[in-house]
Parts: structure tokens; sequence; C-alpha cells
């Protein structure tokens, strides 16, 4: 996105590339479904940034114009129930197939293989190359995914800027009991997960390493800072009636009254795992059960990263106040928000903002 608006402005642009071919984590995305944005109130959507300095990228490149840049692409939207807006073929390549286009019809030279060093030197298989540009920016990922590029090495190189990285929109690990191994990839929905502030209705999947899936990438952040997570197994039924339901079921022994409730069997047993020896009725145990788990999976797992470049570090434009004629874009700055189409439209906005800026520097 940065180079499409500096080859616009008229600049002659060459993109870096360290790996083989280009957009590969932008690949990943799209392996079931690439969520391109999120169709919904305008202070909604920017307030999933958590992340004020990006108010102005998000107002200039927002969901209107993550739309009209895939259908200028040639590639018709959908809007699904929840909002999210897909492409029609559900798949990233012809996305980023027609855009590598369109980037080479604007003269952008590609160099795949090149591995940024520092200032703007890189390794490539033909040695070590030394450019003079007028402008740079920076667009190098974060910390997760490393074989598809996003290995996070170029902190080092610019350390005192730089927020230590962390997972973000990752699953948790658990340490289940022998009993839970037949519910391995079952999903659990509905329910409504509560880590702190954040409330989100959704579902999960149990896996063999623990909790992953929508609903627990959405509260990833809080519980991440150290909130409980707890979990309302029966969210479209109100405590009184369910003591009701419970009350009726007599001198029936709780598995069976559970099965009474329709719960599904994953719920069922994570109220067995989590919730049997609780100080409380079964009815506040069903609306709010605690959930233990040993902390995040490895940040490499990650779908994101939360750290990268300080916005202080940066000027309105994403200068780098250090060296000036440097900017950079994307996930290596400071910032994350839930997936769900907030986290690519994020990247493009500020792509097309430092290239813009970067663009009137040079």
């Amino acid at each position: 996105m940065a180079a499409e608006e500096m080859a616009r402005a008229g600049l002659r642009v060459s993109l870096a590339e360290q790996k083989p071919s280009l957009g590969r984590k932008f690949l990943m995305a799209g392996k079931s479904g690439l969520n391109i944005t999120k169709d919904e109130p305008h202070e909604r959507f920017i307030a999933a940034f958590h992340e004020p300095r990006l108010r102005p990228m998000l107002e200039a490149f927002g969901p209107a114009e993550a739309v009209d840049w895939a259908e200028g692409l040639e590639q018709e939207v959908f809007t699904g129930s929840s909002g999210r807006v897909f492409p029609k073929a559900m798949k990233a390549s012809p996305l980023l197939r027609a855009w590598l286009r369109r980037l080479d019809g604007l003269g952008v030279r590609f160099e795949t293989r090149w591995r940024w060093v520092g200032g703007a030197a890189f390794d490539t298989p033909e040695g070590r190359v030394a450019l003079e540009p007028d402008v740079t920016v920076l667009a190098m990922g974060g910390a997760s995914w490393a074989r598809l590029g996003a290995d996070g090495r170029w902190a080092a190189r610019l350390e005192s800027h730089v927020a230590p990285f962390a997972p973000a929109n990752m699953g948790f690990r658990v340490d289940w009991s022998a009993h839970m191994q037949p519910h391995f990839g079952a999903p659990v929905k509905p329910v409504l997960l509560t880590a702190g502030e954040e409330v989100h209705r959704g579902e999960f999947v149990i896996s063999a390493r623990g909790l992953e899936g929508s609903g627990i990438y959405a509260v990833s952040r809080a519980m991440r800072e150290g909130a409980a997570l707890t979990l309302d197994l029966l969210p479209d039924m109100a405590r009184e009636e369910l003591e009701a339901k419970l009350a009726k079921a007599g001198k029936q022994s709780l598995p069976n009254a559970l099965k009474r409730l329709k719960l599904s069997p994953a719920k069922r047993a994570l109220f067995f795992e989590f919730g049997r020896n609780r100080d409380c009725s079964v009815a506040q145990t069903l609306k709010s059960l605690p959930v233990a788990h040993d902390g995040p999976r490895p940040m490499d797992e990650a779908i994101s990263v939360a750290g990268g470049l300080r916005f202080d570090s940066l000027d309105d434009g994403l200068m780098l106040r250090a060296q000036p004629g440097v900017f950079a874009a994307g996930e290596m700055l400071d910032w994350e928000a839930p997936t769900g189409g907030y986290l690519i439209t994020g990247c493009l906005a500020t792509g097309a903002w430092a290239g813009r800026r970067a663009a009137d520097w040079a």
C-alpha cells in the first residue's frame, strides 16, 4: 500500500521482500476466507484498535476505503451476517495477483530474497546491496509466523524505539484432565466470554493444546494482561429461569440435569472440568464458569502481536523522529486489534498514510 501511494505520486519505487515471494502472511490470512474489513459504525470500528493515534489514519482509510480498494482490483465483496467483509472468491491469491500487476504497471520494482540489515542496506543472493533512496518506508511486520517472514529480527536494529513484542489474538494453554480428550476439536457456542472489561458473545474451540478461536482472541488482550476468564454457558437464559429449570429436575443426577438444559457435550465437559467443586450453585456456575489456564500459547503461533515501534518515536506522518526520511507502517507499529477485518484494514491504513507522507517528504 505504501509502495502504491509513492508510485502514484511519481516516485520510482523499489519494494524489497526478504522471502522468495510477496504477501505470504496476507495469503495465510486468506486461507480460511480473507476477512478484509468490518462493516460497522465508525466509532466502534476505531475503538477496536485501542490506539488513539491511529484515528486520523483510520478516518482516511477505513472500511469503505478497504472495500473500494478490493473492488478496484476487480474483486467483488460481500458482507456476512456479523458485518465481516470478504471477497466473493473468499481467497487472497486473486486479489494479491491483481494488486501486484497494478504495482508493476505503476513501475514498482520487486526485489525478492532481500533481507534488510539496517539503513538502506540489504543482504541479497548477489551479496550486500546498499541503496541511496530519497525516502524509505519500513513495513517489516511483527514477530509471529516467522516462517512467513514476520520474524521481528528488525527490532534489534531499532531497539531503543521498540516496545517489547507480546502475542495478540492467540490461544491459551490448558492442562486438561483425561475426560476432556473426546472433546478436542469441539466448538463451544454460543457462549459469553468475560475477561476484565472485555465482554464478547461468540464461540471458541477446545483443542488438545488449550483454548483457541475467535471468542478467545476477542478477549485475549485482557487475559494476557492478567484478567480472569469466565464463561456464561447459557447466554440466552436468565439465571432465574435456569434455577427454575434445575429445580424441576428434582433428584435427577447432575449430568442428567445438565442434559435437560440441552447443554452440548462440550459445555457439559467444561462445567465438570472447571466448576464441579465450586462453593456456589449450579446455576451460578453455569452463568459464570471460571476457566483456569497456563497463559498464552507461544508468540510465533499468535495471529498478530502487540508491541513494536512506539508511537512516541514517530511523528504524525509515521516518520522516525531520529531518522528523517524513514517512515514505518503496518504490524511493526505498536498497536493491536482483534480479528474480524480490523488487522488487515489497519495495515492498509497505516501503509497508505506512511506512503503519502513519504511521497510528500521526497
